[in-house]
């Protein structure tokens, strides 16, 4: 891979980062879950909620294993 194409990646990478962060944010109304983890929603009553933050949670640790091993 070209340091181009690395650079990229990573920049793309910060990008769903973000994105799955907002989303977290979004989802369980506030940022005790950065603190907490996977265990903060638990305490989500609604199912499809509980189901996104699961889905956006997943999202943000393989992008932070990815950008572990890139750096």
């Amino acid at each position: 891979m070209s340091a181009f194409q690395v650079k990229n990646l990573i920049r793309r990478l910060d990008n769903l980062s973000d994105e799955a962060s907002k989303e977290l944010d979004k989802v369980c109304g506030n940022q005790l879950w950065r603190s907490i983890g996977f265990d903060a929603f638990d305490s989500l009553d609604d199912a499809e909620r509980r189901a996104m933050a699961n889905y956006y949670y997943g999202q943000l640790q393989t992008v932070q294993e990815l950008q572990s091993a890139l750096t």
